[in-house]
């Protein structure tokens, strides 16, 4: 998900600088939304994935 964020972001600098400013701002929501999706689940992965199982 940090891969499409960053192509996302890489999207909307190049249509940014060619002056399409509509698509440079929809890239640019699209890839915040999915910067912030996957750090929570970063987060929520860093708090239940070191659970150790009981025995």
């Amino acid at each position: 998900m940090l891969y499409w964020s960053v192509v996302f972001f890489i999207i909307a600098i190049i249509a940014a600088v060619f002056g399409f400013t509509g698509i440079a701002g929809a890239a640019a929501s699209i890839a915040k939304i999915l910067f912030f999706i996957f750090l929570i689940l970063f987060v929520l992965t860093l708090i239940f994935g070191r659970r150790r199982p009981v025995p």
